[in-house]
């Protein structure tokens, strides 16, 4: 197939906007789509560290390569990139992680599970089974890279959250009945860093061909826990759907920003959890799970 916009050779088709695209307009449209969420959401600014919560895989990988190039002549920015070895044996390697973030030229902090909780993942497991395993280091993550983030002065964290991760968490909100997160507006909170997500409005399948145009050795596999996520029904169930809808996803994740906006005048009572020190709701998630895990938290 010939690329709509120039007649070379096209490597991808868009099914959600019909256009056959070459390498250097699939890079282009890429980069715009990623570019326009920066400044839809006011997620740049001068003086900001950026720190990408990197790791390894498709998405972050090409999320750090992508801000690298966006800010290449910008003095004003710093980049760099954050990565958590969660201990999970043959899935998780931080050296991969490290190497990416070397090759690009930026900095990369790095902790474990282990020194900063005393316990792995696969340890959480092996107590606790794994039902919730996604749920668990989902929750520990999130608050080690917050601390780790905090700490060094980070401004903001970029995820590597794209299109396809976008729609999914709100129709799991959705089939949860979870009103709350559907109508949580992004807002500053104290010890919380603000979180970017400039991948968001890129199908998953575009930014794993971006990574595969200029990323070398990004992690290709997926966690062993992650077959027993809620994500991994909704993703098979919303794939399935969009192959005949295909603005679905755009659809869901359109929609969930009206809700969220529809929400900015509701207040969540934040506060800051006084065993560990980090912001937290009417309980602290990470501080229960070590306590059921460990036994060490009342």
């Amino acid at each position: 197939m010939r690329c709509d916009k120039c007649r070379r050779g096209a490597i991808i088709f868009q099914r959600y906007s019909g256009l056959h695209l070459c390498e250097d307009h699939f890079i282009a449209d890429f980069e715009a789509k990623a570019k326009r969420a920066i400044r839809t959401h006011h997620w740049m600014k001068s003086g900001d560290h950026i720190a990408v919560a990197l790791s390894g895989g498709k998405d972050s990988s090409s999320l750090l390569y992508f801000l690298k190039v966006l800010t290449a002549q910008r003095r004003d920015i710093t980049l760099s990139a954050i990565t958590v070895d969660e201990g999970i044996k043959g899935y998780r390697d931080p050296s991969r992680a490290v190497r990416i973030a070397t090759m690009l030229g930026a900095d990369c902090l790095t902790a474990t599970f282990r020194d900063e909780y005393g316990v792995t993942v696969d340890e959480i497991v092996a107590k606790k089974g794994d039902t919730c395993s996604c749920s668990y280091c989902g929750v520990l993550r999130r608050s080690l890279i917050n601390r780790i983030a905090r700490e060094h002065g980070v401004t903001k964290i970029a995820l590597g959250f794209n299109l396809d991760d976008e729609a999914q968490s709100v129709l799991m909100n959705m089939l949860r009945g979870d009103a709350d997160r559907l109508l949580r507006p992004q807002r500053e909170v104290a010890g919380m860093v603000p979180r970017i997500r400039p991948f968001m409005y890129i199908p998953e399948r575009e930014v794993a061909l971006y990574a595969h145009l200029h990323v070398e050795g990004y992690e290709q596999g997926r966690c062993p826990y992650a077959h027993n996520a809620l994500r991994a029904d909704v993703r098979g169930m919303l794939n399935d759907y969009a192959l005949r809808h295909p603005s679905t996803k755009y659809s869901l994740v359109n929609g969930g920003e009206r809700l969220a906006e529809a929400g900015r005048g509701v207040r969540e009572e934040i506060r800051t959890c006084e065993h560990c020190g980090e912001p937290c709701g009417a309980t602290c998630r990470s501080c229960q799970i070590l306590g059921e895990v460990l036994g060490n938290v009342s």
